[in-house]
């Protein structure tokens, strides 16, 4: 077969071409997948050794070794989609429970680098709001209808836990603890708190002062309290038997999540992407406004004074001196 000019010029570039595709080359690395943070749903953060822990949709925990900036999945034992209420760590840094919706209860004793699966029940499985260590080293934790759960120091077995009977079906919210451990309070829906004075070995019904949700609280320097929930309703304490009065609040705007400044300042975060600021121990406060309009969830100020924010819309940093806003508007309340 005769064999003409173009046919052999095509047959030489047949056969470079192949020699092309299966010669040996270097790959080039892909590129760091980056986690879109500022579009997730997050509850809850926490500080461990090994850095920031961020816990929310669907199961998802992360975690940063440098202050927020780059985050990555945690390793996780058993794959679910159970939202994540709050991240709670031991005084070592290394020892942490997560709990969330369906029971979910979850491990760390890495500093949250892996998780480790210790109870989910997907039909029967009330959410769990909160939980923490007291200081016999036992862990508890509490959620919707009236769950409350007890366990060994780390976490293996978990018991009911005996609380008041006025408890009955309420959902609890938050579990919060003075600095030195020794005082507690749980606080829940219509007016729920409990008290315990002797490190959480026993719980006692305060008192009702109101009649709405009361999402979270937070111990205060001079041994006081203050618990918020729903519409601007905040109410401080001095402690112990001492009563329980209004904040002076400009919006009815609900609050979750907060923060304790170095130089004293209290800032709570909210719906609507408000921000609330007291200068004086929680008697007043005033308002500011982070980015976008999102509900935020929880504040965590870092040792150099900067902060995160945890939203339904994702993470963001926080300033310790935002700019004033305009006052949000009470259309915003829920």
């Amino acid at each position: 077969m005769e064999r003409t000019p173009v046919g052999m010029a095509m047959a030489v570039l047949i056969a470079l071409g192949a020699l092309q595709a299966f010669a040996p080359r270097d790959t080039p690395p892909l590129a760091a997948t980056r986690l879109a943070v500022e579009h997730m749903h997050f509850n809850s953060l926490a500080l461990s050794k090994a850095g920031i822990i961020a816990g929310g949709e669907l199961g998802t925990l992360l975690f940063s070794t440098n202050q927020g900036k780059d985050w990555q999945r945690a390793s996780m034992n058993v794959e679910r989609q159970a939202l994540i209420n709050q991240i709670s760590f031991a005084a070592d840094g290394m020892l942490g429970m997560a709990v969330g919706h369906e029971g979910t209860i979850l491990r760390t004793r890495d500093a949250g680098l892996s998780w480790q699966e210790l109870a989910f029940d997907e039909e029967n499985g009330e959410p769990l709001m909160s939980v923490a260590q007291l200081p016999s080293k036992e862990w508890i934790a509490v959620g919707a209808f009236g769950r409350a759960l007890r366990s060994d120091p780390q976490g293996e077995q978990w018991a009911p836990l005996v609380l008041p009977a006025a408890v009955e079906d309420k959902h609890m919210n938050r579990i919060v603890g003075s600095a030195d451990g020794q005082h507690w309070l749980i606080v829940g829906e219509r007016g729920l708190v409990l008290r315990s004075g002797n490190a959480g070995q026993s719980w006692t019904l305060i008192a009702p002062f109101y009649d709405g949700s009361l999402f979270n609280a937070m111990t205060l320097p001079d041994g006081g309290w203050l618990a918020y929930g729903m519409r601007g309703h905040i109410f401080r304490s001095e402690g112990g038997d001492a009563p329980w009065l209004d904040s002076d609040m400009p919006v009815p705007v609900s609050f979750f999540g907060h923060g304790l400044s170095a130089d004293g300042r209290i800032i709570l975060v909210g719906q609507g992407s408000v921000l609330a600021t007291s200068t004086d121990g929680g008697r007043h406060f005033s308002l500011s406004r982070a980015k976008g309009r999102a509900t935020l969830t929880d504040l965590l100020l870092l040792p150099d004074g900067q902060g995160l924010v945890a939203s339904d819309a994702g993470l963001q940093t926080f300033s310790p001196t935002p700019q004033a806003g305009p006052t949000p508007s009470p259309g915003a309340a829920q």
